[in-house]
C-alpha cells in the first residue's frame, strides 16, 4: 500500500509518480537519495521505504550496490507492452461494464471531465495525467486485483509515451486526440449501460488509434522490429 496519507512519505510518493510519469525523471535516470532526502525533508530510511514501494508499483527499479532508478523503456519491455496492451484494456472495460458502480461512474465521467479541460486548454502533462487517472478508474471499476496490477504497470509506460505524443501536438487540434475523447465518452455509455461487448470493443478501438502513432515515437524510421499484430476488431 502507499504510505500514509498526509505524510513527508505521501509527498515523496506522489511526486515522484508523478515525475517519473510526465518524464521530468528520465527512463532509466538514477534517483540520488541524498537529492531526495534534501527534496522531500526525509531520512534515508523512510526514502528508502519509499523507493521500495515505488519499485513494487513498477515504477522504479532497486539494483543492488547501484541505488534506485527510474524504470527504464527498452524496445524489449515496450514490446511486451504493445502485446500485453490490447489483451489488458479489452478484459478490464468488459469487466467495467459488469461490475462499475454508480459513484464510480460519477468519478470516471469527472475524471473524462477534466481530461476533455486539459485538451482544450493544451496543458500537456494534464492531457496525461488525466488520461492515466481516467483509465485508472476502469481499472477499479472492474474490480480484479490481477488485471489491475497488469493495469498499473502497462499505464506506466502507456502515460510516459503519450507525454512524448502529446508534447508533438501542443496546442494542435488534433483529429486523433478528439476522437480519443469521443471513445472515453462512449466507453463510459457502455459501461452505465452494462454493455460488457460493446465496452471490450471500444477498449480495442482505443489502443488501435493511438497504436500507431505510439510506434512512431518509440521506433526510428527505417527500424523494422515487430512490437506484435493487434487484436483483430468485430467487423459490423
Amino acid at each position: 500500500m502507499p504510505p500514509q496519507r498526509g505524510t513527508a512519505k505521501t509527498v515523496a510518493y506522489e511526486d515522484l509518480k508523478r515525475a517519473i510519469l510526465t518524464l521530468e525523471r528520465k527512463p532509466g535516470s538514477a534517483l540520488e537519495e541524498t537529492e531526495l532526502c534534501d527534496l522531500y525533508g526525509l531520512s534515508r530510511t523512510p526514502l528508502r521505504e519509499v523507493l521500495q514501494q515505488l519499485s513494487g508499483d513498477g515504477y522504479v527499479t532497486l539494483q543492488l550496490n547501484r541505488g534506485a532508478r527510474v524504470s527504464d523503456m527498452t524496445h524489449f519491455t515496450l514490446r511486451d507492452f504493445f502485446l500485453a496492451a490490447p489483451l489488458i484494456y479489452s478484459a478490464i472495460l468488459r469487466l467495467a461494464a459488469q461490475n462499475a458502480t454508480p459513484m464510480q461512474i460519477d468519478e470516471l465521467k469527472a475524471a473524462q471531465d477534466a481530461f476533455r479541460e486539459a485538451m482544450d486548454t493544451g496543458d500537456v502533462t494534464a492531457r496525461a495525467l488525466t488520461n492515466d487517472r481516467f483509465h485508472r478508474i476502469t481499472g477499479r471499476m472492474a474490480g480484479n486485483s490481477y488485471l489491475m496490477a497488469s493495469l498499473d504497470r502497462l499505464l506506466i509506460d502507456h502515460t510516459r509515451i503519450g507525454m512524448t505524443f502529446f508534447r508533438q501536438n501542443r496546442g494542435a487540434k488534433d483529429e486523433r486526440l478528439k476522437l480519443a475523447s469521443v471513445q472515453h465518452d462512449e466507453m463510459i455509455v457502455a459501461i452505465e449501460d452494462g454493455d460488457e461487448d460493446r465496452a471490450a470493443e471500444l477498449a480495442l478501438e482505443h489502443w488501435a488509434l493511438s497504436r500507431d502513432q505510439i510506434e512512431l515515437f518509440v521506433m526510428p524510421p527505417g527500424l523494422e522490429a515487430p512490437l506484435g499484430q493487434p487484436p483483430k476488431l468485430k467487423s459490423a
